[in-house]
């Protein structure tokens, strides 16, 4: 177990354990590994709620068989819910990062732009039901309509980190993460501690920004420094840069490190250093990203030596390459819910149960429990027993359960967790659980008009448009709409012209 973590846990791992447990369900990973199984990769991404939006038959007449072979290779080995697990995630909920292209592989091409397998991500007034679409990139002019970054993410990117959704490769996680043992290779002149890989050159005089989770501080143990130089190889070589070069990494909202790749020759191993000249920043956007991937320790790494996940709770495949080869203990099952609930009436323990698919009060008559709810009904007090039914219904226990399983897309888990608790035949009355699978309901009418494209764009975006439907009710002249960056260029310059009176800005 981590020594840095025996204080406290940082939220961020304390968002991945909800992840692990939530956001792909063991259903999920059983269904579509006995599909992928039987050559069925399309009915895989079904059951990783994962859409198609490429076409075999297309590739093959645009860019020819040998591209449309690799493809289709890559297709059957490709496990979605391996691919769901490792996507990137967003704070606090630790949701699908919205509006994200994610390259998965690339073949080349003919024209010197090469082709992605890419995997998308809805914007974030679409991502209802959590789903994701594979597509393929084809260049420059290709677009997805409706999606604002439809060309691949240089630093979310798997295709060269195969190991994270190939299920033939998946065995490499613990060499490239470390995990197997292998000593770090951190940069020159700087001492390393056997339980915390050394922090990120340029912010040891950087005070660290508790307000902000994504720029790391001095006390990080979630970069993986001893793995930048390795991976920074694969990179350049990728890139077609040579084996040594400049490339940074993003450290935070506003900060990134140029570093250099060096070696005496090409039998020793690569170290990293700072850039020792000053760069432009316009050059330094051009080089090279290491990966999120490449850049940080697996958060399924730092949960297991954190203690805060059981082998047995993660993915099988993660399981096998970063668990200990020792034969672990066996889960227990599941523990079953308290049945029957007690409730203190008249004077005596009650039990409240689950009958005919129905919560009920097993200790009153059911004449008796007619004649209090027609008693209810005309304004009356309720006995407890009724009332304990009448609060599990709106609000039970399980309700941060059922959250974060809608959350995360995961209807068919929420509403077993809802019938486990109240019953098939529960008629739900007006309270949280209601309005949260009403909601729930309602983003999936969104996320459907995004995926048909009757709606490329937030129903919301066009408030503060010029011409809008929002803008009928404010016909007089002496409205002005608010500037931002979707007004027109014309009206921008009209508005912040001072040659022309105010009264004539808005003819």
């Amino acid at each position: 177990m981590a020594h840095h973590f025996a204080n406290d846990v940082p939220s961020r791992l304390l968002m991945w354990q909800r992840v692990r447990e939530y956001a792909v369900p063991p259903s999920m990973i059983e269904t579509a590994t006995a599909r992928r199984a039987v050559g069925d990769w399309s009915g895989a991404c079904a059951a990783a709620r994962i859409d198609i939006d490429l076409d075999l038959r297309a590739v093959r007449k645009r860019h020819g068989i040998d591209a449309a072979t690799r493809l289709r290779a890559d297709l059957r080995l490709l496990a979605p819910d391996l691919l769901r697990w490792h996507m990137p995630r967003i704070a606090p909920d630790g949701r699908l990062r919205p509006g994200l292209t994610l390259s998965l592989a690339r073949y080349g091409s003919s024209g010197g732009t090469p082709l992605h397998l890419v995997v998308r991500t809805p914007p974030t007034w679409a991502d209802a039901g959590q789903r994701m679409s594979l597509a393929l990139w084809e260049g420059p002019g290709s677009s997805a309509p409706g999606h604002p970054h439809p060309h691949p993410d240089r630093r979310h990117r798997l295709d060269l980190h195969r190991h994270l959704w190939d299920a033939g490769r998946s065995g490499e996680l613990a060499r490239r993460c470390g995990a197997d043992g292998t000593p770090p290779t951190g940069p020159p002149g700087r001492s390393h501690e056997s339980h915390r890989p050394p922090a990120p050159p340029g912010l040891s005089d950087r005070p660290e920004d508790a307000d902000r989770a994504d720029r790391p501080g001095t006390e990080d143990a979630s970069w993986a420094v001893s793995r930048w130089a390795a991976e920074a190889e694969l990179l350049l070589r990728a890139e077609g840069r040579g084996p040594r070069g400049a490339f940074t990494v993003r450290l935070g909202a506003r900060s990134r490190a140029v570093l250099e790749l060096v070696a005496p020759d090409d039998s020793h191993a690569p170290t990293f250093r700072p850039l020792r000249e000053a760069v432009p920043p316009q050059q330094v956007a051009a080089l090279p990203v290491l990966p999120e991937a490449a850049a940080r320790i697996p958060p399924d790494l730092e949960l297991l030596r954190a203690g805060l996940v059981e082998a047995g709770r993660l993915h099988p495949l993660v399981a096998a390459a970063l668990a200990d080869p020792s034969p672990a203990a066996a889960a227990g099952p599941a523990p079953e819910p308290d049945d029957p609930h007690r409730v203190r009436c008249r004077g005596e323990d009650h039990r409240i149960a689950l009958r005919d698919g129905v919560l009920t009060a097993i200790d009153h008559d059911p004449a008796e429990l007619r004649r209090e709810e027609l008693l209810v009904a005309l304004g009356g007090p309720a006995l407890p027993c009724l009332r304990a039914i009448d609060a599990v219904h709106r609000s039970p226990e399980a309700l941060p359960a059922v959250r974060e399983r809608l959350l995360h897309g995961d209807v068919a888990g929420a509403l077993s967790v809802v019938e486990g608790l109240l019953g098939p035949g529960a008629v739900l009355p007006d309270g949280p659980l209601r309005r949260e699978l009403e909601s729930a309901a309602a983003r999936r009418v969104d996320h459907g008009l995004f995926r048909s494209g009757l709606v490329t764009e937030h129903p919301a975006a066009g408030a503060a448009r010029p011409g809008s439907a929002s803008d009928a009710g404010h016909a007089d002249a002496s409205h002005r709409p608010r500037l931002d960056r979707r007004t027109p260029h014309a009206m921008l310059r009209k508005r912040s012209s001072r040659a022309r009176p105010r009264t004539g800005l808005m003819r």
